[in-house]
């Protein structure tokens, strides 16, 4: 056992490998944070797409075990995420749900019903706000007036003590910035 297999062992979570084996199906360039749950009871249910993200804390269920003391049985149902979507830290998605591509998802949503391309949603359970590209279009407009960071502002990019002191005074009082 490697020590990334060892870690989630430990942790209690069992690794995207793992799952994949188990009938997990995971398209390219598949990012999974810290603390992410992919239900590893019925994985085999749950399809990913290309280019897609699960910030912290994310929640796959393909199933549902609330009826099982009423009602002897446990619901599931598929898993379906398409291209290029990002689900935001704590977000819940629950069995027969499908998202479509080029969707965002707010952190801390419970995503009850499909989510059809191109949208953004938020809340729970999750409802559309808006388009994808509105709100992209929005963050671009926000973006050209704010501060915006390269890599050497970030951990991966050694961010030196002065720079971490940059950024807290450039946002204060409720600043946004962006960082590549």
């Amino acid at each position: 056992m490697n020590l990334h297999s060892f870690l989630f062992r430990l942790r209690g979570e069992v690794t995207t490998e793992e799952l994949v084996r188990r009938g997990l199906v995971v398209g390219k360039n598949f990012k999974r944070l810290n603390q992410v749950i992919i239900d590893d009871s019925h994985c085999w249910l749950i399809e990913i797409g290309d280019d897609v993200t699960l910030a912290p804390r994310v929640h796959l269920l393909a199933h549902d075990a609330s009826t099982k003391a009423f009602l002897g049985y446990t619901k599931i149902g598929r898993v379906t995420i398409g291209n290029r979507v990002f689900l935001g830290a704590g977000t819940v998605v629950l069995p027969g749900v499908t998202i479509g591509s080029d969707v965002i998802v707010g952190a801390n949503s419970t995503v009850t019903h499909d989510l059809p391309d191109g949208v953004v949603a938020a809340g729970c359970p999750a409802r559309v706000i808006c388009t994808t590209e509105e709100y992209l279009a929005k963050e671009r407009a926000r973006m050209a007036q704010s501060v915006c960071y390269d890599e050497s502002y970030t951990l991966r990019g050694d961010i030196t003590p002065q720079r971490k002191q940059q950024q807290k005074n450039d946002l204060a009082d409720g600043r946004i910035g962006y960082v590549e």
